[in-house]
């Protein structure tokens, strides 16, 4: 068994749209539920359809839409909570002002994942359905993401399984 961890850490997991970013945050939560340790998930699809639905993909709109989600983050990680968030974050400005935002709680996980694995994984067919135009703005077709440079940890989920890729965000935590 591993030591307890310390209280309030925030997991930022980062990546483009069907890079594996929910499915770690499950993996994740799983491993630290079988401990006993309670967390909260904040994914940014089910944030969009409550607390945030009345914001677009404007430019302006994403970087509120993470500020909002920060500020959540940050108000349950001074709670002592475990959070593990689940944002493709595209901007290297707009995880700058998250982690000003959350904090010393703040582990930046970079999910790597080209955007041609992520148009042939395409769980939700939001690729598709950007190039077809329905959706504007779309990270990884019309707008662009940039990795990030210095993230506690960058997990490849082309090359390594989906619980490998688990196993090294849950040992981050006792870093």
């Amino acid at each position: 068994m591993n030591s307890p961890i310390p209280p309030g850490q925030v997991i930022w997991l980062t990546g483009l749209s069907g890079a594996g970013k929910s499915t770690l945050s499950e993996l994740v939560s799983a491993k630290f539920r079988k401990q006993n340790i309670s967390l909260v998930q904040l994914d940014g699809d089910a944030l969009r359809s409550g607390l945030n639905r009345d914001l677009g993909f404007s430019h302006e709109d994403r970087a509120e839409n993470l500020r909002r989600s920060a500020e959540i983050a940050r108000f349950l990680s001074d709670q002592g909570i475990l959070v593990v968030a689940s944002f493709i974050s595209p901007m290297a400005t707009q995880r700058a002002m998250i982690r000003q935002i959350v904090g010393v709680a703040y582990k930046e996980v970079y999910i790597q994942c080209s955007v041609e694995a992520a148009i042939a994984r395409d769980p939700k067919g939001l690729y598709k359905r950007a190039q077809d135009g329905e959706i504007k703005n779309f990270t990884g077709v019309q707008s662009s993401y940039e990795p990030p440079v210095n993230p506690e940890l960058i997990v490849n989920t082309e090359r390594e399984s989906a619980v490998a890729c688990s196993q090294k965000i849950f040992n981050l935590i006792y870093a």
